[in-house]
């Protein structure tokens, strides 16, 4: 066959859904859709670092700056692919909400600098053991996964509870105005998912966020933060913002364990994306793809001072509402991202929220996440196989140093670091006794089927 021939019989070639290339008209429409349905989980982790780390709204903002900059970079690479980078599926990329509250208790305990060489050994870490994927993915099923979810979850609602009620000691602290706000604010959002249908029912957190505003800049409740910086319309991220990274493998253990249930997580919303735009599901090609673009758009998080970047199946449900399976629409939303993280306006007026307002959208976000490790647990029937006896003790040993924190106070240095952390040794301990269980011949608790147990959209 001749290669003009061979040209044309391409050309004739029906074209995949996630391939198919749509004119700008319906492309712009369809991208910004997905930053909608987004961008609330940015902005609130970037405020929720700031106001948890002290920083500056100056600093804040160039922290969401770096944020947007780099969930856009991650969503055109796993959107177009590289090389081995990004599975060409349209999904979006995030920074993951259990990673920064592991993020911030290692700032928190061992300071940003040891945080940020924190995110750069997990990103190594999930690149160093992607060629054993098949047997480190055994590691984590729903039972442990559901877990970990569930602990993370809870640390995280302590998190945002604190930007409530500020420091212990500090003037001002917990507030009535600033309890109050932060309930207006998680009102408003409630009566936002009552009221609201299809895309901009994915919006209400960050449309609560901004009646939070408004209520508190119209009540006297607070007040915008000013935020200083040189004029001009960019707003650049700055490299290292804590300093050189220290590395603390023993401080980082929280966020090393993370990546690995990672894994997990890209699996199944890996399948589930193929599956969504019509392409054959093959988890050993795909998998491998997409955590390679998430640890290496985490390793430049790491060094503009966020927490690890996960893709997300966030958007999987907007790709189901409208039928639009193209690759090419997430792309567009990347770019749109970056834009966004360089409109120096944009970034320095979402970055002067008060706290209460951030805190009471986060208590939100992370209420869900802990949610979703319950949803996690109840589909895998705890009761069979010795699986309600490891979810016992596994949350027990991730709950005993939220309400015990002095317990472990007269241990070693690296005992404390690890036992300590309630994600993992509630993790470790979830990996341990699954393993026990199955070894000793208590069978694996069944995942339970049905249409009940598709994920959310």
């Amino acid at each position: 066959m001749s290669a003009a021939s061979t040209k044309a019989a391409k050309a004739a070639a029906p074209v995949s859904p996630v391939d198919e290339r749509l004119p700008l008209r319906r492309l712009a429409p369809l991208s910004a859709q997905h930053v909608l349905a987004m961008v609330a989980a940015p902005v609130s982790t970037t405020f929720l670092t700031g106001q948890a780390l002290g920083l500056s709204a100056a600093h804040t903002a160039s922290l969401l700056s770096a944020t947007l900059v780099l969930c856009g970079a991650g969503t055109l690479l796993q959107s177009l692919g590289v090389w081995r980078f990004g599975a060409r599926l349209p999904f979006v990329m995030l920074p993951g909400g259990a990673a920064t509250a592991l993020f911030l208790q290692i700032a928190k305990d061992h300071g940003p600098a040891t945080a940020t060489g924190s995110v750069l050994l997990a990103a190594a870490l999930l690149f160093a053991v992607l060629p054993f994927y098949a047997k480190v993915v055994r590691l984590f099923p729903p039972l442990v996964m559901g877990t970990t979810v569930l602990l993370i979850g809870i640390a995280m609602i302590r998190v945002a509870a604190q930007l409530v009620t500020g420091r212990p000691g500090s003037p001002g602290y917990a507030a009535p105005s600033a309890v109050v706000l932060a309930g207006a604010t998680i009102g408003c959002t409630v009566l936002f998912l009552m009221v609201l249908r299809g895309i901009w029912r994915q919006t209400a957190v960050l449309l609560g966020m901004g009646a939070g505003t408004l209520i508190a800049l119209t009540t006297g409740l607070g007040h915008l933060a000013p935020v200083g910086g040189a004029g001009g319309g960019l707003t650049l991220p700055h490299l290292l913002p804590y300093g050189a990274p220290h590395f603390d493998v023993l401080a980082a253990l929280p966020l090393l364990v993370f990546s690995l249930t990672t894994l997990a997580e890209i699996t199944g919303q890996t399948v589930l994306n193929s599956e969504t735009v019509g392409r054959a599901s093959d988890p050993g090609r795909d998998v491998p793809r997409v955590a390679r673009a998430d640890a290496l758009i985490s390793v430049f998080g790491g060094l503009f001072g966020t927490s690890l970047m996960v893709t997300s199946a966030e958007n999987i449900g907007i790709g189901r509402l409208t039928g639009v399976r193209s690759r090419f629409v997430t792309a567009g939303a990347g770019v749109l991202l970056v834009a966004v993280g360089l409109l120096a306006p944009v970034s320095r007026l979402i970055a002067a929220v008060p706290a209460p307002v951030v805190g009471g959208s986060a208590l939100v976000i992370y209420g869900i996440i802990a949610v979703m490790g319950v949803d996690m647990l109840g589909r895998t029937a705890p009761g069979a196989g010795g699986g309600s006896t490891v979810i016992a003790l596994a949350l027990t040993a991730g709950l005993l140093p939220v309400v015990a924190p002095d317990l472990y106070q007269g241990f070693p240095t690296w005992a404390r670091t690890v036992l300590g952390s309630g994600v993992v040794a509630g993790t470790l301990a979830a990996v341990l006794l699954h393993a026990l269980f199955r070894a000793f011949g208590s069978g694996e608790p069944p995942v339970r089927t049905g249409p009940e147990d598709r994920p959310a959209d």
